[in-house]
């Protein structure tokens, strides 16, 4: 086991990334069904291509400690990414530039299914507190063995890229290799489907021979 990218050292993806250097400080906050379960692990990717980001699980974060001392820093200013209608649209030209004055952007991204997601919101309090930062996806998510519950639900590796694409047009940030976050996203896609096709992998058989389906609606 690569114990970066956690996948088999056989099919490690290590030494195709390069971590891109950002302005904008990454919090991602990982559900423990995520690393547990989730053989996508696009949030552990995100993390491994954004190198000013920090990785975190759990469920409630009001009581982590690291958590809570980057969004009372006075250098940062804290920003979730999650939807709602008080959310501040990036694509709107300056508004988050009067906003962040001198301190730095975080971005805290939740990584985990929408069901498990909502939980992690519903349980911190300060994540509730937090000024809402809003994108306008390009387009609709690319995942394909997995369905989103809407067209604008995106899978943590697809946000990271829309925000870098938003804050790039902005000029609030330079995203230096805009294709890689994407390419990595298919290219772990496409070896899932081969798996799945695949009758003589045994943790794959459900899915050999047949047609890829969509997971339900609430799975990411």
């Amino acid at each position: 086991m690569c114990y970066r990218c956690f996948w088999p050292k056989s099919l490690c993806w290590c030494s195709s990334i390069t971590p891109i250097e950002t302005r904008t400080k990454f919090i991602i906050l990982m559900h423990p069904k995520e690393y547990k379960e989730e053989k996508a692990a696009t949030g552990r990717f995100t993390h491994l291509c954004l190198q000013n980001s920090e990785i975190h699980m759990g469920i409630n974060f009001d009581n982590d400690t690291v958590v809570q001392e980057r969004i009372h820093d006075m250098r940062y200013f804290p920003m979730l990414l999650y939807p709602g209608k008080d959310a501040i649209n990036i694509s709107e030209s300056g508004i988050l530039s009067g906003v962040l004055q001198d301190r730095q952007l975080l971005v805290i991204l939740l990584d985990a299914t929408w069901r498990c997601a909502r939980r992690i919101f519903n349980r911190s309090l300060t994540l509730q507190k937090l000024p809402r930062l809003g994108i306008v996806p390009g387009e609709k998510s690319r995942y394909l063995i997995k369905k989103q519950p809407h067209d604008w639900c995106l899978s943590t590796i697809e946000a990271a890229h829309e925000l870098m694409t938003a804050l790039d047009k902005a000029g609030l940030d330079t995203y230096t290799l805009p294709g890689q976050m994407l390419d990595l996203f298919a290219r772990m896609q496409q070896h899932q489907i081969n798996c799945m096709q695949d009758p003589t992998l045994q943790n794959y058989q459900r899915g050999a021979g047949r047609k890829i389906e969509q997971r339900p609606a609430g799975s990411k």
